[in-house]
């Protein structure tokens, strides 16, 4: 091949990976966009009442769910139980 046809040969080719490379580049961002959204949204779950009060401050109250509170913990560890507390 002489050098004229090489060079159009190679212009070519060029072209052609820059239109491949930002096809890819284009289909990878749709899909990191689509990673970003959440799958599913967090299920919202009905409010509780409560079911114990602390009786040193009735303001303090914990509904079952969860980690128990730092004031129901001390007195369960003082030798209380726990129905003493509930509503």
């Amino acid at each position: 091949m002489d050098l004229d046809r090489l060079w159009t040969l190679h212009v070519q080719i060029s072209d052609l990976l820059k239109e491949k490379i930002t096809q890819q580049k284009r289909r990878l961002v749709d899909r990191l966009n689509q990673l970003e959204q959440p799958i599913c949204a967090r299920r919202s779950y009905p409010r509780v009442s409560p079911k114990y009060r602390n009786p040193d401050d009735p303001t303090e109250t914990w509904a079952g769910r969860g980690k128990c509170p730092r004031w129901l913990a001390k007195q369960l560890a003082s030798g209380r139980r726990m129905d003493e507390f509930r509503i």
